[in-house]
């Protein structure tokens, strides 16, 4: 069925008023999805669909917004950018939705017109379970800044049906458990079958002449699987923008063998559905075993294929064939290798789909394609098996073959008779298993590739991608990574957000280098005392957080002292806890002049197969349980490992914290983010001079960052005669530590445990330099523990690393990847802004309904009229009356007193 157009406006298609924005219009809208949408009355409600009324009532708002930006994008005909990344680490959506639109405080006012408490509501929500780490949450972070900068990006990704693994600690061990984020639906998110996309695997290419005799290539006999999209919106801040995240699900085609299924083989029959469901069912399979490798392949391939086609699709519905402005016009940046098979990809659909010739389909991919590189690690970066890739993409593979023999001969032009260098550089590398370098196709086709920070971008052109920087310098580019200040400090930090608008006004909440208007006020001891107010408290919530997770009581008046990421031996926890029990053997020496009372905090998953990793959480653990339970160290140390981190926990870790532990080997860690957000928040860094660290340090200054360790160029140079044996013996400080763990100290009952541990750092050479910048990191330690103790300098400090972190701002970074790499012209939304809140009575009469009787169990949560009910006194007396006045009590003890244990 259509709607036709005719000279007669058809109402179907007239725009309804703009939603109201105060807090009556946003609990009616609460009342309406909660008894019609989602069907509850009086016989029970879970908590979580309080938590989905309320989603649905804020994403409505987002609806219109979106709308409008979409229409004002396709009317304006703009360039547009679409951001490929296997992961995007949203976290929690509903602060940020409050938060964006500007209805905080009216839709507190609403639920507590209804009984309600928001913070309850809000504690109801799973984090997206769409990232691992820093690379998924800088796309998040980055979306919310194309949306607050206006610029049309749309972000593509994989809708994970459970993600990231939930991590438990059991007995100091990792134990991982899916995280079925999903289980109660994702009430902001958009399913739009109409876009599915078919995905090719497997199968042959058939060669054949077209009608005019050109030489064309047919992918057949393929096992195919459809994307499923479901769209979920990213508001900008308060500025009617609302652009759009793409996930794609993976699910069967329509072909089912009903012989089988009839003749009884019900699992053959099936096979392909729960083959085709697998793609998008895990985060990032552990790839140890070949079955893994192949579905991390497809998944990458997945996203890729399904992409481009939507992106395709898009264009010729608005541009028919015609792709002579497509580069003009389009720019997918490639978040990481991960999404590199787009390379290929878009050739075989330009070629194969709408039969451009092999030149101008290069010219287009080469000029559209820009790719940011995000690790230093040559094990990080994506190769395939050319048997795998060829089995699984027979088409890609030949495509691939053809333009690594043009970018050889390009090569050859350029070092005549350099076999070696055409080895080095060649997209296939030869060996007894040939493999598919992933990144190096990425840097033929791209027109751009950038570092996330200064010393990264310098060390790819150095080092990992020197042969290709010296034959296309103009391709290489540094983008510094950065951070959204509306969910890592407006967001997560209320109290220090009022402080700072009280102070400087609200500007720097889209222009963080507003910031540096505090610099003068860190010499107001009236402004300092408020800063370490605010610092406590949130110590408070942080202590709050540990208690619940941890079982591990921290003082508030000691140092915070807190190294949360993913478990790596480049990230270097190891050197973390050689230092805790550096510390516990001065305690128990009474070496305890000038102590600094300090609350060790470590958090971050290992990956499933790194078993390297999760011994490290394990000594981490056994030394916290030592360190803990020793007497001695009461008042003066405790260490707690901090299960299941993640954007929600990083949330309340991050405003908490004293000082944010940045300790990786020099010329290991890419940018970091976790810096950043340490560093906005207040809290003072202790680093080597990696990834972002050095410009943190050049913003704050010396006097404000506590350095350590060898330089980048320094450990490459120590590796050349480095003998940590000889190191630790010189050490009399590690010299004790190490025989702490020799000994078994810290496992009697487990002996040998950590003897792969004590080898990496003596038999096997100490790769990570943790033996080498030992002493050094003891000592800026010793001087971090020194400027803890005088609290006016410390909170000096504090203030101005927070004041001196406008650069490290994702608007900042964005503005910088527009003006350098996608040239996007900023589209405002035809749509309604901050202002747009017509009043209750116009509101409610778009949906009058008649006054039932007042039969409602809930404490003014009205049934669809005008009248409220009381509540019979709850046990302790909670949520007594029907005013709404007053403490609502919590969400849960409601549900339990009301109805029942198991509501």
């Amino acid at each position: 069925m259509t709607c036709e157009l005719t000279s007669t406006p058809n109402p179907l298609l007239t725009e309804l008023p703009p939603l109201g924005m105060d807090a009556a219009n946003l609990a009616l809208d609460f009342r309406q999805y909660f008894h019609h949408t989602l069907g509850r009355d009086q016989h029970g409600t879970p908590p979580h669909c309080f938590y989905t009324a309320l989603a649905m009532t804020l994403r409505d708002r987002l609806v219109e917004r979106w709308k409008a930006t979409d229409a004002a994008y396709a009317a304006s005909q703009c360039k547009r950018t679409y951001y490929l990344s296997l992961e995007f680490l949203m976290g929690r959506a509903l602060s940020n939705a409050m938060l964006n639109l500007g209805v905080t405080d009216s839709t507190s006012e609403a639920l507590g017109k209804l009984g309600l408490l928001m913070e309850e509501v809000a504690e109801e929500e799973h984090d997206a379970g769409l990232g691992n780490g820093g690379l998924g949450r800088l796309a998040a972070c980055f979306l919310d800044s194309c949306a607050t900068l206006q610029l049309p990006v749309t972000g593509y990704g994989i809708r994970y049906e459970y993600g990231m693994f939930r991590q438990h600690i059991e007995d100091g061990y990792q134990v991982e458990e899916p995280d079925h984020w999903l289980r109660n639906g994702n009430p902001w998110e958009l399913e739009r079958p109409e876009y599915t996309q078919r995905i090719q695997f497997g199968g042959r290419c058939d060669y054949y002449h077209d009608t005019d005799k050109k030489m064309r290539v047919r992918w057949v006999d393929s096992r195919d699987v459809l994307a499923v999209p479901y769209d979920i919106p990213v508001p900008g801040y308060q500025n009617g923008t609302v652009n759009t995240l793409r996930l794609w699900k993976a699910a069967a085609t329509d072909e089912f063998d009903l012989n089988e299924f009839n003749a009884g083989s019900y699992t053959e029959a099936v096979a392909a559905k729960n083959a085709a469901e697998h793609i998008s069912m895990v985060l990032y399979p552990n790839d140890a075993s070949e079955n893994g490798k192949e579905l991390r392949l497809r998944q990458q391939y997945f996203l890729a294929s399904a992409s481009l086609q939507d992106v395709l699709f898009q264009w010729t519905r608005d541009h028919g064939d015609d792709f002579s402005q497509f580069s003009d016009r389009v720019c997918f940046q490639l978040n990481d290798t991960h999404p590199t098979c787009s390379v290929a990809e878009l050739m075989r659909l330009l070629m194969d789909d709408y039969g451009l010739e092999w030149a101008p389909a290069w010219r287009i991919v080469s000029r559209t394609m820009a790719y940011t590189n995000h690790t230093l690690l040559p094990e990080a970066l994506e190769k395939w098996p050319v048997r795998m890739f060829r089995s699984l993409l027979p088409r890609l593979m030949d495509i691939i073959f053809e333009i690594n023999t043009g970018f050889l001969n390009e090569v050859s032009r350029r070092w005549p008779g350099d076999v070696a260098r055409r080895a080095r550089m060649s997209i296939i590398e030869e060996g007894p298993e040939p493999q598919v370098r992933m990144a190096y196709l990425a840097v033929v086709a791209g027109f751009s590739v950038n570092g996330v920070a200064e010393l990264h971008s310098e060390l790819l052109q150095q080092d990992l991608f020197s042969d290709f920087y010296q034959l296309w310098p103009h391709k290489f580019n540094n983008k510094t990574n950065g951070v959204t200040q509306r969910r890592w400090l407006a967001s997560s930090n209320p109290a220090l957000s009022e402080l700072i608008s009280d102070t400087i006004g609200e500007a720097w909440v889209t222009d963080l280098q507003q910031l540096r208007k505090l610099i003068p006020f860190s010499g107001n001891a009236e402004f300092r005392a408020k800063w370490r107010a605010v610092k406590q408290d949130n110590k408070l919530r942080l202590a709050a957080l540990v208690q619940a997770d941890c079982g591990v009581a921290f003082d508030v008046d000691a140092m915070f002292d807190v190294q949360v990421k993913r478990i790596h031996e480049y990230k270097r926890q190891l050197l973390n806890i050689l230092h805790v029990i550096h510390l516990y053997d001065r305690i128990k020496r009474g070496d305890t002049a000038d102590w600094t009372p300090r609350c060790v905090l470590i958090g971050g998953k290992a990956a499933p197969g790194y078993a390297m990793a999760k011994s490290i959480i394990k000594l981490a653990c056994n030394v916290a349980r030592v360190v803990n339970s020793d007497p001695a160290c009461d008042g003066l140390l405790k260490m707690a490992y901090l299960p299941n981190y993640r954007v929600t926990a990083m949330e309340v870790v991050s405003p908490g914290t004293d000082l944010s532990e940045q300790i990786s080997t020099a010329g290991k860690e890419a940018s970091g983010t976790g810096n950043m957000k340490f560093m906005i928040n207040g809290a003072l860094t202790i680093g080597t001079l990696d990834g972002a660290n050095i410009e943190i340090r050049e913003e704050a200054g010396e006097d404000n960052f506590f350095l350590f360790g060898l330089t980048a160029a320094e450990v490459e140079a120590h590796r050349r005669g480095y003998n940590p044996q000889a190191v630790i013996a010189a050490d009399p400080d590690l010299r004790r530590v190490m025989q702490l763990l020799e000994s078994g100290h810290f496992n009697p009952s487990e002996p040998g445990i950590f003897d792969g541990i004590i080898r990496s750092l003596t038999v096997y050479g100490d790769y990570w330099m943790i033996v080498a910048d030992f002493s050094s990191y003891v000592e800026a330690q010793r001087q971090a523990a020194a400027a803890f103790r005088d609290e006016e300098r410390w909170t000096r400090m504090s203030i101005i690393n927070s004041a001196t972190s406008g650069k490290f701002s994702s608007d900042r970074t964005i503005q910088e990847y527009n003006s350098e790499i996608w040239h996007l012209t900023p589209i405002a939304a035809n749509g309604h802004g901050k202002s747009a809140t017509p009043d209750y009575e116009t509101r409610h009469d778009r949906f009058p309904h008649p006054c039932p009787p007042p039969t409602h169990p809930y404490p003014n949560l009205p049934l669809e009229g005008e009248g409220t009910i009381a509540l019979p006194p709850a046990s302790g007396g909670k949520l007594e009356g029907g005013t709404g006045e007053g403490d609502a009590g919590s969400l849960r003890e409601f549900q339990v007193d009301r109805l029942g244990e198991g509501a």
